[in-house]
C-alpha cells in the first residue's frame, strides 16, 4: 500500500478541502489506535485559479492547528485560468504566500528555476529582483507566449542593469529560461524540505508556464485550454525543444520515448511501482468483513415500538448507543456533526465517547457537572467539525472510503439538517460516491413541513430526487422506527458484509408521534421500497375495489388518517401503502422494463410495485417533498395515478399549515382520491363538491408552486 495519495488539480475546490480531512482522518486513526498510519503523507497538486473556490481555502486553518504535517499542497501557478489571467493585475503568489503564512502553514516557494541563479549572482544592484517584484502575472503570462528576442527587449531592456545581464545570453537561451515549477533539481528540493517538515502542513508554490513546452502552440496562450491537437510542425517543435530522439515521422506519429528495460530510468520506475502496489493502480474494492450485531440487539425497541411516542431522530440515536456498545462494530462506528449534535439529542454521547481533538482537552468546560458535559480528547470517536457543511462531508469521506484506502472498514453516520446536504454540498457526495464512499448519511428535520418557523432555509423538499440521481446511493424516507431499524440494519450489512458499493441517504424526522410496530413479514418490502401497512374495509364500500393511498416519510401519517375519513365520511374503502422509498422502486421497475425488453423470448417479469398495485383502482400518493419524488414510479403500473407534493416555496408556518398550503394534509387526500374515483366512473361528482364544503378547503387560494 503507497504511504502517500494525491488529489488531482482541476477538482473546483473539492480536493483542496478532501485532502486537509483525509490528513486529518490519518491523525484520527494513529490516536484511536484503530490502524499504523505512521509515515502515511497525502499529496494535493492543484491550480491557482482552483484556490478561488470557497472549499479551496475554508479549511486551511484547521490543518494548521492540528499541525497536519503529513499533508503537503503543491499549487501549479501557472498564472492562467481557462479564460484568462488568474490576478491580471496582480501577483497570485504573493496572495497565496500571504494567505497560507497567516493560516500557519510553511510556505515554500518554487518561483525562479536553477538557470536564473548565476543571472541573480552577478546582479549587484538588484534589478532584477526589483522588475520581477514589480511585474504582475499579466504581463508574466505575455513574457510566457513570447520568444526570447521579444523578452530580451521588454524583459531585460527595462533597465540597463538588466540589459547588461542579458548580453551574454542568446536569444535561444533567453526562450529556455525555466520557471520554478519546471526545474527537476529545485523541485526535488522543494519536496524534500516539505516531507521533512514537522509540525505544520506544508504548501509549494510553484511557478509554471501554461503549456510549457508547447511554443506558439499554445505556451501561455489564452487559447491553451481550447488547443485539442497539434499539427505536424507544432510536434517537431515540441520535439526539438525538449530533445526527443524521434524521427520526424516517429513524432509526427505520436509515438512516445521509452528508455531501455535495464536504463536507470526504468529500474527507479519499476521500483516505485513495485513499491506502490504494482504496475495498474487500482482500488482496494475488498476489506476484512465486519460483524454487525443482530438487529434485536439494538433495535427491538422500533420493531416493537406498540404505540410508543418518539421522533425517527431520537430512534437513531439511541439505535447509535446501541452499536457504539458492540465490542467488535463499536469502535469502528463514526459520528460526525457539523455543529448540530444537542439539536439531534446526540450530547450524552459527548462524555460517553468523546470528540476527537489531537491536543486533548486543556481547559475547564463550563458543563464540567454535568452528566453530558462536553469533552474533548484524542482518542475521542465524533467527528465534530463546526459550522462547515463541506468540511463534516469531506470527514465522512474519508471514513467511507476507509475500507479501500487503509483497508480498515469504518462506519461513518453524519447526521445533518437535510436542506444542508445535497442542495449544500452535492458535488462533494457525488465526489463520494465516484469513489465508492461507503457509510450512512441522515437528513435530519427532513421534508418541507416538518421544521415550522425557522424559514425556508429548513424546508428541503428535493434532496430525495437529488440523491436519487446518484447510481450508487440508496435514497430512503421512513416514516416509522422500525422501517428505519431494518434500513439501518440492511444498509450495513450489504456494505460491511456483502462489500457492496453503495451508500445510504435516509431521511429522519424531528415530529414526536406514536410508533406502531412493524407488521410482520413486512422487512423484505420495506428494503424494496414498498409495503402494505394496513387494509381499511367497510362493511358496505361505494366504490368498488379499494382505493390505494400511497405516503411516503412524515405525510403517511396523513394518508392513514385520510383513509379513516374515506371510512367513516364516505364509505370507501381503502389500502394504506408506505412508500420508504420511490427511487428503489423506480429503479427495480427499470431493471425489470430492461430485462423484458433484451430477453423477449423469456417470461416476462413484473416489477415490486407492479405486484404491488395490480388492477385499475386509482392509486393516490403524497409525500413532504416535490412530485418529481413519487412520480419517479409513475408508468410502472396501470392504475391511473394521483402525486401531492410539496412544490414551491411555502412560508414558514406550523404543520398543519404548512401541509394545507401543499395541499397534502389528510382533507386534500380525501379530495384527491374521491376526485380519482369520480374520473373513474366509480362514484358521483357532486361528492367531491360535498367533500370541499365539509372540510373547508379553499377552492380559489393560489397553487404553492406560484408563490
Amino acid at each position: 500500500m503507497s504511504d502517500f495519495w494525491q488529489f488531482p488539480t482541476g477538482s473546483m475546490g473539492l480536493g483542496p478541502i478532501s485532502s486537509i480531512y483525509h490528513a486529518r482522518f490519518i491523525r484520527y486513526l494513529q490516536h484511536r489506535g484503530l490502524h499504523n498510519t505512521a509515515g502515511r503523507r497525502v499529496w494535493g497538486v492543484f491550480g491557482d485559479g482552483e484556490m478561488d473556490e470557497p472549499e479551496s481555502m475554508c479549511a486551511l486553518t484547521l490543518a494548521a492547528r492540528e499541525k497536519l504535517d503529513n499533508l503537503t499542497w503543491v499549487i501549479n501557478c501557472n498564472l492562467q485560468r481557462l479564460d484568462g489571467p488568474v490576478r491580471g493585475n496582480g501577483r497570485i503568489i504573493d496572495e497565496l504566500e500571504a494567505l497560507f503564512t497567516g493560516a500557519g502553514w510553511r510556505v515554500i516557494k518554487l518561483v525562479w528555476g536553477s538557470d536564473w541563479d548565476g543571472l541573480f549572482a552577478r546582479d549587484l544592484s538588484g534589478a532584477l529582483a526589483r522588475v520581477f517584484s514589480q511585474t504582475v502575472d499579466g504581463q508574466f503570462q505575455t513574457f510566457a507566449a513570447k520568444d526570447g528576442r521579444y523578452n530580451r527587449e521588454h524583459f531585460f531592456g527595462q533597465d540597463p542593469a538588466l540589459a547588461a545581464l542579458a548580453q551574454g545570453l542568446s536569444d535561444e537561451q533567453i526562450d529556455r529560461l525555466k520557471r520554478g515549477g519546471h526545474d527537476l533539481v529545485k523541485i526535488y528540493a522543494a519536496y524534500h524540505a516539505a516531507a521533512h517538515t514537522v509540525g505544520q502542513p506544508v504548501v509549494i508554490l510553484a511557478q509554471t508556464k501554461k503549456g510549457y513546452g508547447m511554443g506558439d502552440a499554445g505556451q501561455g496562450r489564452m487559447t491553451a485550454h481550447q488547443q485539442k491537437k497539434l499539427e505536424r510542425e507544432e510536434l517537431l517543435t515540441f520535439r526539438n525543444r525538449f530533445n526527443l530522439p524521434l524521427t520526424d515521422e516517429q513524432a509526427a506519429a505520436l509515438k512516445f520515448v521509452k528508455p531501455a528495460d535495464d536504463s536507470p530510468e526504468m529500474r527507479y520506475l519499476h521500483a516505485r511501482r513495485t513499491a506502490l502496489g504494482g504496475t495498474m493502480p487500482s482500488r482496494r474494492r475488498q476489506a476484512d468483513a465486519l460483524a454487525v450485531p443482530p438487529l434485536a440487539q439494538y433495535g427491538d425497541f422500533a420493531l416493537k415500538a406498540d404505540g410508543k411516542e418518539m421522533s425517527t431522530t431520537m430512534a437513531f440515536v439511541r439505535m447509535l448507543g446501541g452499536l457504539l456498545k458492540d465490542a467488535q462494530l463499536g469502535p469502528r462506528v463514526v459520528p460526525i456533526v457539523a455543529d448540530e449534535a444537542r439539536t439531534f439529542g446526540m450530547a450524552s454521547l459527548f462524555k460517553q465517547i468523546g470528540i476527537y481533538s489531537c491536543a486533548a482537552q486543556n481547559y475547564e468546560p463550563e458543563d464540567i457537572g454535568s452528566l453530558m458535559s462536553y469533552r474533548e480528547a484524542t482518542n475521542g470517536q465524533i467527528l465534530e467539525e463546526g459550522i462547515s457543511e463541506a468540511g463534516a462531508l469531506s470527514s465522512w469521506t474519508a471514513v467511507a472510503t476507509s475500507y479501500s484506502v487503509h483497508n480498515l472498514p469504518m462506519l461513518p453516520f453524519y447526521i445533518y439538517y437535510s436542506m444542508f446536504g445535497f442542495q449544500r454540498v452535492g458535488d462533494l457526495i457525488w465526489a463520494a460516491a465516484d469513489q465508492r464512499a461507503r457509510g450512512f448519511l441522515l437528513g435530519a428535520t427532513a421534508g418541507r413541513t416538518t421544521l415550522g418557523g425557522e424559514g425556508l432555509q429548513h424546508q428541503d423538499g428535493s434532496s430525495l430526487v437529488q440523491a436519487a440521481q446518484i447510481p450508487n446511493c440508496r435514497a430512503y424516507d421512513p416514516c416509522f422506527v422500525g422501517e428505519f431499524a431494518v434500513i439501518l440494519d440492511y444498509g450495513m450489512r450489504q456494505m460491511l458484509q456483502e462489500q457492496q458499493d453503495v451508500f445510504y441517504y435516509v431521511t429522519l424526522k424531528n415530529e414526536n408521534y406514536a410508533q406502531p410496530s412493524l407488521p410482520e413479514g413486512a422487512q423484505a418490502d420495506v428494503i424494496r421500497g414498498l409495503y402494505r401497512f394496513a387494509n381499511v374495509a367497510v362493511e358496505k364500500p361505494v366504490a368498488g375495489a379499494p382505493m390505494r393511498l400511497i405516503g411516503s416519510g412524515t405525510i403517511l401519517r396523513e394518508i392513514i388518517a385520510a383513509s379513516e375519513l374515506l371510512r367513516d365520511d364516505w364509505q370507501i374503502a381503502s389500502e394504506v401503502w408506505s412508500a420508504t422509498s420511490f427511487s428503489e422502486l423506480a429503479r427495480e421497475a427499470r431493471e425489470v422494463e430492461r430485462f423484458n425488453r433484451l430477453h423477449p423470448e423469456q417470461p416476462q417479469r413484473l416489477s415490486h410495485v407492479a405486484r404491488c398495485l395490480t388492477g385499475n383502482a386509482p392509486v393516490i400518493a403524497a409525500s413532504d417533498y416535490v412530485r418529481a419524488w413519487p412520480q419517479a414510479i409513475a408508468g410502472s403500473f396501470e392504475a391511473p395515478f394521483t402525486v401531492l407534493g410539496t412544490d414551491g416555496f411555502g412560508r414558514s408556518d406550523t404543520r398543519a399549515a404548512l401541509r394545507n398550503l401543499f395541499e397534502v394534509n389528510r382533507h386534500h387526500i380525501v379530495l384527491a382520491a374521491l376526485d380519482a374515483l369520480a374520473r373513474a366512473g366509480a362514484i358521483d361528482r357532486a361528492l367531491c363538491m360535498q367533500a370541499i364544503q365539509r372540510y373547508d378547503i379553499d377552492t380559489e387560494g393560489e397553487a404553492s408552486w406560484t408563490c
